[in-house]
């Protein structure tokens, strides 16, 4: 059974870093594409970045060559580390595995951006 929970938000002042944490049990990383998604107040779910089997990446424009996904294996988790973050990336970030036809989420972990 897959569970993935995300920890690692809260509060930073712009210009600021954070690093978010996704603990993923039931998961086989060489099988499964993992992302991270973000979901703003009135807005859709985007996706933020992603990582395949195989260890490519992929990222969102606005948050290229700011944010970096990386993969644990020994530990299970998979990582979003954000630089320099702005008053555009406040949002509920979660946590997403993608196996053929079936996906899970995490519950999201809040990252609020303000000075």
């Amino acid at each position: 059974q897959v569970h993935l929970v995300e920890s690692g938000g809260g509060l930073v002042q712009p210009g600021g870093s954070l690093r978010l944490t996704c603990a993923a049990s039931g998961v086989m990383f060489r099988l499964y594409r993992m992302g991270w998604y973000r979901q703003a107040p009135g807005k859709q779910r985007e996706l933020v970045a992603y990582m395949i089997s195989d260890g490519a990446t992929d990222y969102a424009d606005s948050v290229k060559g700011r944010f970096t996904i990386s993969r644990d294996s020994a530990k299970n988790t998979v990582l979003l580390q954000m630089n320099s973050l702005t008053p555009e990336d406040p949002a509920v970030y979660y946590c997403h595995a993608l196996f053929g036809a079936n996906d899970y989420w995490g519950q999201g972990t809040q990252v609020t951006v303000s000075s």
